[in-house]
């Protein structure tokens, strides 16, 4: 309980401090953006089933055509790289707003047309490659708002509320994880099974094709950053291709930040998008239960990243990182080995997980300091789409393998990756001093 007050304190110390109104709607606009765009990402999976039915022969194997379903998920991973890159470039050249503005766009026209696309009996063949099609536009949309959002809020806020706006962003962004939850659960409930093949799973992905084109009118009354605005006016942007310098002369904050997005994509994927399918079928628990308890924990998640992000601008990234790692690892442990004696207290123990999962509140404002101004962008965007591809594809992959020899593969991989995160915060301890003496 006291630990609770105390970080309430932090917190409204944050909001009575310097920042200023347009700060105010600068993180509100970029965090509803960043929710919106997010759920139209992931909607995706929540509907899997049903758009495997609808998109593929009749006559295929169950196996297959969940298979080939997900594959189209997955390619909306893939495509982050490109995407990201390709969009950090011009942001470094031409403006943060402006790729900021058309991420959203790139996101929110695909999903319109997936929830108006007609289906395989309907146009054939043409119905999976179009949807293939308009999943890899997500991709490359997800891939360029994640970091260009990062950096649009930190550089519009002092360096010393850094941390607090992009956990607030983050924020956002997960928040679009339970958004999508708690739509498809409601879409479920609103349509019978017969309904819901026909029409009901158009629902939405149409709703949020037009809630996102709604936040690409809300953010033209964003300002471009005040950091980029000097650049340009200083003609100090960058005067080769960004993502050359960043290779050539920032390879250890390069690597720093893949590492941080490994423990971000294990965090994310292992403890708050696997666990509800897993605790099913590892320990019994009722479907329903599991995907309530899954909402809870991402509800406090959404809170851990803005308390981790203050806490960060009192204490430090490396400080906070270190002992919010600490109680990641211990929490997941906990997690799982209480769930195969005591599942009945799910809710509370997930809660609490959820809550340390926050702890990647921390990495956005870590990572965006690691690169100068000039090639921020591009460096982050680089580092942190590729590792998430990569790491983001392979996690669910050794986590499936292990389960079989360990049922506690998930808590142990992210104790692993949690102990990790402690030598990073060491890192960054370090580094903060070296910073404070210079």
């Amino acid at each position: 309980m006291s630990f609770l007050i105390y970080t309430a304190a932090i917190l409204r110390g944050v909001m009575m401090s310097a920042l200023s109104r347009n700060d105010y709607r600068t993180l509100v606009l970029s965090a509803l953006g960043g929710a919106l765009e997010f759920y139209d990402f992931i909607i995706f999976v929540f509907f899997a089933v049903v758009i495997g039915q609808l998109f593929f022969p009749p006559d295929m194997p169950d196996w297959l055509r969940q298979l080939q379903t997900f594959g189209i998920f997955a390619a909306g991973y893939l495509a982050r790289p490109l995407g990201g890159i390709v969009m950090a470039h011009f942001g470094d050249l031409a403006g943060r707003k402006r790729m900021f503005t058309l991420s959203i766009l790139l996101m929110s026209l695909p999903t319109l047309l997936i929830g108006l696309l007609p289906t395989y009996a309907v146009i054939g063949i043409w119905a999976p490659m179009l949807l293939l099609l308009l999943r890899i536009m997500q991709g490359a949309a997800i891939g360029g708002e994640v970091p260009g959002a990062w950096v649009f809020v930190s550089e519009h806020v002092h360096a010393r509320h850094a941390g607090f706006a992009c956990g607030v962003l983050t924020a956002g962004l997960t928040g679009g994880i339970l958004l999508g939850s708690l739509v498809a659960t409601a879409v479920h409930k609103a349509y019978t099974p017969a309904e819901l093949l026909t029409e009901g799973w158009r629902v939405p992905f149409i709703l949020g094709g037009l809630f996102g084109l709604l936040s690409v009118w809300l953010r033209q009354w964003l300002q471009e950053t005040p950091v980029f605005k000097e650049m340009h006016a200083r003609q100090a942007l960058a005067d080769e291709l960004p993502l050359k310098t960043v290779i050539r002369a920032h390879r250890p904050a390069v690597i720093m930040t893949m590492l941080m997005t490994w423990l971000l994509s294990a965090a994310i994927i292992v403890m708050i998008l696997m666990t509800p399918i897993l605790v099913q079928k590892l320990y019994a628990v009722p479907a329903v239960a599991a995907l309530q308890a899954g909402s809870i924990a991402t509800l406090f998640l959404s809170m851990g990243c803005i308390v981790f992000g203050a806490l960060a601008d009192r204490f430090g990234a490396g400080r906070v990182m270190m002992a919010g790692c600490t109680m990641l690892g211990a929490t997941a442990m906990l997690f799982y080995r209480q769930m195969a004696i005591s599942p009945q207290y799910i809710n509370e123990l997930y809660g609490l997980c959820g809550f340390f999962v926050g702890v990647i509140g921390v990495i956005p404002s870590a990572a965006v300091l690691a690169f100068p101004p000039q090639v921020r962008f591009s460096g982050l965007s680089f580092s942190y789409n590729v590792a998430y591809a990569v790491f983001g594809g392979l996690t669910p992959v050794l986590v499936s393998l292990a389960l079989p020899v360990d049922p506690q593969a998930p808590a142990h991989y992210v104790l692993l990756l949690s102990t990790a995160g402690v030598l990073i915060g060491l890192y960054l301890r370090r580094r903060e001093k070296s910073c404070v003496c210079g």
